[in-house]
């Protein structure tokens, strides 16, 4: 039997996993993906808000300023993408620096500290020369970031898994039964597994897995958001965040930076009735960019290297659901939408705090905090490079050329604690295939290396798990 069974591999998942992992605890993450972060952790904006969004005195408040702070020391210990940019809200119209202002009060009641506001168009092209010549005022927010969310949760995984939390994969949750103290759970692959606590980290499911256990019913609506990602050619383009201050015609959409220097438009906002349906749309595609293009006119279609979604489970009460239900030892970490990313690291000590105190845990005498990420061969010197390639020969073979990604690297990133097993594993992890040609080169040599590290087949390697094989047989022999 295990102390604590969480559910959900996103980034709140491996979050907790990993401060549990503080704890002599047996724990146990289920997830019903082949890997972590193949939810809404993957698909999102990356963006860490400062805190200025939020309504006062609700949980999204409290822990987006608490997580916010976390990020620098964190990305540190983890070593993920993270760089504090700072952020802007901007209006376009004289009579909305109400709004900025309004927006400024909500920041310093949610403890939100170094913001200010910049009038006219002139002042604002200081801080971002290519934003739109209509601009007219922004709020300006140093703390807010960016962050690689994928990466951010690999590395909450990995350094779990070191620290000796069991992940499964491919085991999804259809039956959850309390007898007693102990929590009896089913997965629909055939594994049962017993614990103390269950909590439930299943993001746009996290409704399904409450409903199976509490009288108290959740009802999470799968919101859908379309993304334009921009090559890195543009990358100039934006220094900061930049939102459009909040309309009676909507909220508008964001462009930003990323960690490796693209430039991201979006999301769009549908709600879907299914809960995996992330499809893109021509019209919400269009929709983003063209509201984006207020924002930045500069923008150019001819630069778009690829379009997704994601998918926020938005609850009705407009707020996060946090902590142990009605049932005794099973703990909810439910409708995790924005600014979720900015609040996962203060959710999880919060959370894991909240269930060793329950189960009595006793600290580890040794825990491994720090985790080291795969070398990044794109951003070493020439002197590294050579270090590097004399320690492995392997990372001086280039097989992604628009990302610089060596095999060294898909390598690593296939044998390290919670593997690789498919290419969007490996793009995760390494960036391979994320360039200006979106694997249309390196692909093949990839799967050869997938095939060989996991000793399968080429036919057996997967883009993304289950049914998504890359190649179907033969041609010649």
């Amino acid at each position: 039997m295990k102390d604590v069974i969480i559910i959900g591999g996103g980034v709140i998942g491996c979050g907790i996993a990993r401060e549990l992992a503080r704890y002599q605890a047996n724990v146990l993450l289920l997830e019903r993906g082949n890997d972590v972060s193949v939810g809404t952790s993957k698909a999102n904006s990356g963006i860490v808000h400062g805190g200025f969004d939020a309504k006062p005195n609700t949980l999204k408040a409290k822990y987006n300023v608490a997580g916010n702070a976390m990020f620098d020391e964190l990305s540190h210990e983890l070593d993920f993408p993270f760089r504090r940019n700072g952020s802007m809200v901007l209006c376009f119209d004289e009579s909305q620096i109400d709004g900025l202002t309004d927006l400024y009060s909500r920041g310093i009641a949610n403890g939100v500290k170094d913001m200010y506001i910049v009038k006219g168009n002139a002042e604002i092209k200081k801080l971002e020369p290519h934003v739109s010549s209509e601009a007219v005022g922004a709020l300006v927010v140093p703390t807010g970031g960016i962050v690689s969310p994928y990466e951010m949760t690999v590395a909450y995984a990995e350094n779990a898994s070191v620290n000796g939390v069991e992940f499964r994969f491919l085991s999804e949750v259809i039956s959850i039964v309390k007898s007693g103290a102990t929590f009896t759970v089913k997965c629909a692959d055939g594994f049962s597994e017993q614990a103390k606590v269950v909590i439930n980290a299943a993001g746009v499911y996290a409704d399904v897995i409450n409903n199976m256990v509490c009288n108290k019913k959740l009802r999470i609506i799968a919101r859908k958001g379309d993304y334009v990602l921009m090559d890195k050619t543009c990358g100039y383009l934006a220094d900061h965040t930049l939102f459009q201050l909040p309309t009676k015609m909507g909220k508008g959409v964001l462009v930003t930076p990323t960690t490796h220097g693209n430039i991201l438009v979006g999301p769009t906002a549908t709600d879907v009735e299914d809960k995996d349906d992330v499809n893109t749309t021509a019209e919400e595609l269009n929709d983003a960019f063209a509201k984006a293009s207020i924002t930045v006119p500069e923008l150019a279609r001819r630069n778009i290297i690829t379009q997704f979604s994601g998918l926020r489970a938005h609850l009705e009460s407009d707020d996060f659901v946090i902590g142990e239900s009605e049932v005794a030892g099973f703990y909810n970490v439910a409708g995790i939408e924005s600014p979720g990313l900015s609040c996962a690291p203060a959710i999880a000590v919060d959370v894991a705090k909240t269930v060793a105190s329950k189960l009595a845990l006793k600290a580890k005498t040794h825990f491994e905090a720090k985790r080291k990420g795969i070398p990044q061969f794109s951003k070493l010197s020439n002197a590294e490079r050579e270090k590097l390639i004399d320690q492995n020969a392997l990372y001086g073979k280039i097989v992604c050329r628009c990302e610089v990604v060596t095999e060294g690297e898909i390598v690593d990133s296939i044998r390290r604690p919670i593997g690789a097993k498919d290419l969007d594993g490996v793009k995760r992890r390494t960036r391979a295939g994320m360039g200006r040609c979106q694997a249309g080169f390196c692909t093949p040599r990839i799967m050869e290396i997938i095939a060989r590290e996991l000793g399968c087949d080429m036919q057996d390697v997967t883009k993304r798990g289950g049914e998504s094989n890359v190649v179907i047989g033969k041609t010649k022999g």
